[in-house]
């Protein structure tokens, strides 16, 4: 395994280190210039932070303030920001080809034989990829490819997803800042609840429930008169992101997928943010031992270069049209030689970044339940390796959220301690961990001892 001293030289020394109040003046500037000229509508534009500088799990920005990265750029820099490995193979391919059109490249055939070979089973040397820059594009593709295969049109999908904000992806998206006022959106896209078993759609308790929120998945699909009759593919994050990085047991992905099978609908696994490493398995869908028929990837894997995918059973390609789904930029030579790397540092058996992060991620989880006799406002810790969610509560009898201002406190409280963490869920009060992969183990719990000692006023 990697050690620690060899981790702490990918990252800046000495962080978290203060120099202004956040916003900083010269990023409180910049953000005044940014607010004449870019869309406001750019995820994170009201968020105070400008990163100038980055390496490993610390970022400065151009005040000086140098922060422990926990965000991790929503989940992107995988093994770190500014890896020198990566670093080497950009200056190794830009020296080459880096763009090529939509035609293919030799670094393209290569990644798409790598990611062959990293996939679950059941994709695992019987796929094949299609590549774009952003998990939007994987997943629009996705349900495209599902409706060409099967001769079907509607999709099912889950309460608390997000898979993107194009016009059919925002469809399967449920959170009402990208859906409302938007549409109409594409017809047919049906929501079954999730397993999110700290508000239990049905007010059951796990395992006591037999996980009837997947059973209602086999019942609008396998019964008669419930309108699902049409039904092209149900698509699952493996673990939801933006909905609260909530972690179902392995039955609900299971229950599921036998579902389709009936049905004779496919079976897709997004993995763009919950994928590529970050629950300690290459892929969060193999805690369920499922075998996808579709699985899209995105973020992790592209890191520092912007790279998503949409790899699928090799028999699906039969039903699909030549040409019939360009992408000018996808598959770029450099991007794809950025990912060969990622997923080789992600993979290495001698680093064991994979066994770590499941290490690691339990070290997190258990010093943020041995707080909860202090801190009275969290309410649940879950999630899987280094894709860990504190949801942070007013009461724990009723679980009511903790008020939006209180939960904005908290994050300017961490940026002012030199934490960069992001929050989500339905109620936006759901603090994630989602550090590299590479964070140094003293950086990550020096982080969850300031998140403690921040929740412990409220």
């Amino acid at each position: 395994m990697i050690s620690e001293a060899e981790l702490m030289e990918l990252s800046f020394p000495d962080a978290p280190q203060m120099v202004t109040q956040v916003p900083g003046p010269k990023v409180a500037a910049l953000m005044a210039e940014s607010a004449k000229y870019e869309a406001f509508t750019r995820g994170g534009a009201d968020f105070p932070v400008i990163l100038e500088a980055g390496k490993g799990a610390t970022a400065k920005d151009p005040d000086g303030n140098l922060y422990i990265d926990m965000a991790a750029g929503v989940a992107v820099n995988a093994v770190g920001r500014a890896h020198p490995k990566v670093l080497e193979a950009i200056r190794r391919q830009s020296c080459a080809i880096m763009h090529t059109t939509d035609i293919t490249n030799p670094k393209r055939i290569e990644l798409a034989r790598k990611v062959s070979g990293i996939m679950p089973p059941g994709l695992r040397g019987n796929c094949h990829t299609s590549f774009f820059q952003a998990g939007s594009d994987a997943v629009e593709t996705a349900i495209k490819f599902a409706r060409r295969h099967t001769g079907r049109s509607q999709i099912i999908a889950f309460q608390g997803a997000y898979h993107g904000v194009w016009c059919g992806t925002t469809a399967l998206t449920t959170g009402s800042i990208y859906r409302h006022g938007w549409g109409p959106l594409i017809p047919g896209v049906t929501h079954a609840p999730y397993a999110y078993c700290y508000r239990c759609a049905f007010n059951m308790t796990y395992p006591q429930c037999n996980l009837q929120c997947a059973k209602y998945v086999d019942y609008i699909l396998n019964t008669p008169y419930t309108g699902m009759d049409d039904v092209a593919a149900v698509i699952v994050e493996s673990q939801q992101g933006e909905g609260g990085y909530v972690a179902p047991p392995p039955e609900f992905f299971q229950i599921i997928k036998q579902a389709c099978g009936k049905n004779g609908a496919l079976y897709i696994a997004d993995e763009v943010q919950c994928g590529a490493g970050r629950t300690g398995k290459m892929w969060c869908i193999e805690y369920a031992g499922v075998e996808p028929d579709i699985l899209t990837w995105g973020k992790g894997m592209g890191g520092d270069l912007p790279m998503a995918g949409i790899t699928y059973r090799a028999d699906i390609e039969k039903s699909l049209v030549p040409g019939s789904q360009p992408s000018t930029f996808a598959g770029n030579a450099m991007s794809c030689e950025v990912c060969m790397t990622n997923i080789d540092l992600i993979t290495d058996p001698e680093t064991d970044l994979l066994g770590r992060a499941v290490a690691l991620g339990e070290e997190i989880k258990e010093r943020l339940t041995a707080a909860m006799d202090e801190a009275k406002c969290i309410g649940e810790v879950r999630g899987r390796g280094l894709m860990i969610g504190c949801e942070v509560v007013a009461n724990r009898e009723t679980k009511a959220p903790l008020a939006p201002e209180k939960v904005g406190e908290i994050a300017m409280r961490l940026l002012n301690n030199g934490v960069l963490m992001t929050p989500c869920g339905r109620w936006g009060n759901v603090f994630r961990f989602m550090p590299p992969l590479t964070i140094p183990r003293e950086y990550a719990l020096r982080s969850t001892d300031i998140m403690v000692d921040i929740l412990k006023d409220y």
